[in-house]
């Protein structure tokens, strides 16, 4: 299987560097994505917004012969929801990690603006239960690979018309199981509109903060492989802490 690597907010390609190759080894063909204007000056990136994300993944789907799977983290389930709602046809499954499938007209989230871009705010800037795996040794390590988004990327409403309910949908979610998921999803307004409308939903708790791929890479890489593999794998029992 095809699958396409989204990173969130701040991230490029190389955030994957320790996933794809257990993706790979299973036999998969990964492409991991940088998306426009991640750490490019103002000057450059000014005038891309959501649509222009969405655009690059969905070039990356027309490019590829067959059907393909979309991993996004954080911010890029935004990215590849908008993906998967524009290729329908082509998309067989999306994976969010630790996000959930945003609704027509949401956007990421407000961080502040300075000289024209959003840089990274720090790892102190996160609650303890996005960090609390993310050691001092993990958090230097991985800091460099930090770089600025375009200043409209993270309020930039999603724009969703196409048939993106009937594609198939798994959520690996650092802390909540499907049950717990549930129990809550119904108090998030429109967010949990878009989750009950999805036809083929499920959510396997990871057992992680924020960021499994710096703090456990072969535990997110087995539960890709599951969710391409096998689609109920990622319902069928709980492994996570």
């Amino acid at each position: 299987m095809d699958i396409i690597l989204v990173p969130g907010l701040w991230l490029d390609a190389s955030s994957w560097d320790s996933v794809a190759p257990a993706l790979e080894a299973a036999g998969h063909h990964t492409t991991a994505l940088t998306l426009p204007g991640v750490g490019d000056p103002a000057d450059a990136s000014a005038d891309l917004g959501m649509s222009d994300w969405v655009d690059a993944v969905v070039t990356q789907i027309d490019a590829n012969p067959g059907p393909v799977v979309l991993v996004g983290h954080s911010g890029g389930g935004n990215v590849v929801w908008g993906a998967a709602d524009a290729r329908p046809d082509r998309v067989v499954r999306v994976i969010f990690v630790d996000t959930v499938p945003p609704p027509p007209g949401s956007g990421i989230s407000e961080f502040p603006v300075v000289d024209g871009v959003i840089a990274f705010p720090g790892w102190d800037f996160f609650p303890e239960e996005d960090v609390h795996d993310l050691d001092a040794e993990a958090r230097t390590r991985t800091l460099p690979l930090t770089k600025t988004v375009p200043a409209r990327i993270p309020t930039d409403p999603i724009a969703l018309t196409g048939d993106r309910h009937r594609v198939a949908v798994t959520m690996l979610m650092g802390s909540l199981s499907q049950e717990e998921l549930e129990a809550q999803i119904d108090q998030w307004g429109e967010y949990g509109e878009e989750y009950r409308a999805i036809d083929d939903v499920s959510v396997k708790k990871i057992g992680s903060g924020h960021w499994p791929q710096f703090s456990v890479p072969d535990r997110l890489a087995t539960l890709i492989n599951e969710s391409v593999a096998h689609p109920q794998a990622a319902v069928d029992g709980d492994h996570g802490a």
